[in-house]
């Protein structure tokens, strides 16, 4: 009967305790392994350098990103002034919901 029990304890902890063992993170304590060859060091160093003059070449956008901006009229405001004052308020009584 002692035997049976200890299975069951077993089990019951074997449920419980393999989920957590799954959700753990897996730490590897080797970086980045071995260290890189010298033709290794030599491609990500060309890898990088090509990378950096790639962004140089994009051009840095200096107008306006309005899509509609030449829709507008010159006297028409892009963004409109919604101005509430109190006595706007006080004549409105309840608001229309």
């Amino acid at each position: 009967m002692k035997k049976l029990g200890l299975a069951v304890t077993v089990a019951v902890l074997t449920a419980w305790i393999a989920p957590a063992v799954a959700q753990m993170p897996n730490i590897n304590l080797l970086a980045d392994g071995p260290s890189k060859s010298d033709e290794e060091k030599e491609a990500d160093a060309a890898r990088e350098k090509a990378y950096k003059e790639t962004l140089k070449k994009i051009p840095n956008a200096q107008t306006s990103s309005d899509p509609w901006g030449g829709v507008r009229t010159a006297d028409t405001p892009k963004t409109p002034a919604v101005k509430t004052t109190a006595a706007a308020k006080k004549k409105g009584g309840a608001s229309a919901n």
